[in-house]
């Protein structure tokens, strides 16, 4: 039987290379006829995972990480009908079932089938149910017909393997928290964050219409490299007592606000002007309530947990962070929260990089790396370098031209 090497968290900031053994078509008691087995092409380190990797969550030690996949379909349940050995696909980090009432809604990110605990499942991730994590080199994917998009040609798909990569989270997670912003042609946009995510969502508010996006972030180096990679404007938020000063300067005089807001950041933000407290981590949202016209949209795409053991104090600790909840209403603010429901937008976002409308990779400056170095692409991801990990657990990105002649012998 073929190894399995994953990413484990033994506790924060450490995390470490094990073999976890090779999947089995079985969870939560009971045999998963309507699941594959994934041999990993691309397996991504997201900005979320920095949260378990803190120490920010519950995640229990000896869990495996990752949540962000794409792969080689090798091995597939009898009830599995649409999709076949040998395709390459992209795996939205929500597990879904396909058949109760939010699915078919298309709300993937609430399922109420997946995780005994309460509805919504993730891949790897804290409080979101038993699913392996997808930072190793095989993987277990259930409901598989619902949940893979399956690329339409192999060949090109791995021309432009780095980009198809950020399909199954951070790309539709900023496209995502655009749409909700309300973005729309002719709109100006705030990014509170520069990271992977604020990118994402960067490049998403061009592809609707937008005129101008701002980007804030203490991180100069993020800034650059989103501006570099996207063209929008971008503001050090460690310059300004007040960032609605920022928006002024930007848009011109007696223009202090915006109309579409974005928080790309979620409960680890700090820094962001006058809205910095010692004892919460709401300086995104206070931001955004700032500097968002009345009756403005906000896309808050940035995690927000229900517990933090680090929480900067009592109620942020019990996910209760102070917020500037009078002022919203007052503004009449409209909040749209949760995780992304990837389906909902992964095959649209597919075309536009098939079609060479977008180069998101490009954007977000990736580099691949071996699943070995993950413990190390960990430490300085976590000290904010400007750059998304892709790790390629199997060499085969780095060789991509070799996977064409072998991919309908993709045996373990």
């Amino acid at each position: 039987m073929a190894e399995n090497n994953a990413v484990v968290y033994k506790g924060p900031c450490n995390v470490v290379i094990e073999d976890i053994g090779f999947p089995k078509m079985e969870a939560m008691g009971r045999l998963i006829t309507h699941g594959v087995i994934l041999k990993i092409l691309a397996t991504n380190i997201c900005g979320s995972d920095l949260h378990m990797y803190r120490g920010r969550t519950d995640i229990p030690p000896n869990s495996t990480l990752g949540h962000e996949i794409t792969g080689i379909v090798i091995e597939k349940g009898p009830d599995v009908e649409f999709i076949d050995i040998g395709d390459v696909v992209s795996v939205p980090f929500n597990v879904a079932c396909g058949r109760c009432f939010n699915c078919k809604e298309q709300k993937t990110q609430v399922c109420v089938n997946v995780n005994p605990k309460k509805p919504g499942g993730a891949y790897g991730y804290a409080e979101m149910g038993p699913w392996q994590g997808g930072q190793a080199e095989y993987v277990m994917v259930p409901y598989a017909d619902f949940n893979l998009l399956k690329f339409p040609d192999p060949d090109q798909a791995m021309e432009k393997i780095q980009d198809l990569a950020l399909l199954s989270d951070v790309f539709p997670t900023g496209f995502h928290g655009a749409v909700t912003a309300g973005v729309g042609v002719g709109a100006t946009v705030y990014i509170a964050g520069a990271g992977p995510v604020g990118i994402a969502a960067a490049v998403s508010s061009y592809l609707l219409g937008a005129a101008c996006v701002i980007v804030g972030d203490y991180n100069q180096d993020r800034l650059n490299l989103v501006k570099v990679g996207t063209g929008c404007e971008t503001v050090n938020i460690a310059n300004y007592e007040c960032i609605a000063d920022a928006i002024e300067e930007i848009l011109g005089k007696g223009v202090r606000q915006v109309d579409c807001g974005i928080d790309a950041i979620g409960y680890e933000a700090h820094g962001h002007g006058h809205n910095f407290r010692d004892d919460d981590s709401t300086d995104a949202l206070d931001t955004l309530v700032d500097v968002t016209r009345h009756a403005g949209d906000l896309g808050i795409v940035g995690v927000y947990m229900p517990i933090d053991p680090q929480g900067r104090g009592k109620n942020a600790k019990m996910g209760r962070p102070a917020f500037e909840w009078g002022r919203a209403w007052d503004k009449g603010l409209n909040f749209h929260n949760g995780q992304v429901p990837v389906g909902r937008y992964n095959r649209q976002l597919m075309n536009a990089i098939l079609f060479d409308r977008v180069q998101i990779a490009k954007a977000m400056h990736t580099t691949v790396i071996s699943l070995s170095e993950a413990p190390y692409a960990y430490n300085v991801f976590e000290q904010g370098m400007a750059r998304k990990f892709i790790l390629d657990p199997h060499n085969m990105l780095q060789h991509a031209t070799d996977y064409i002649s072998e991919r309908t012998a993709v045996a373990v």
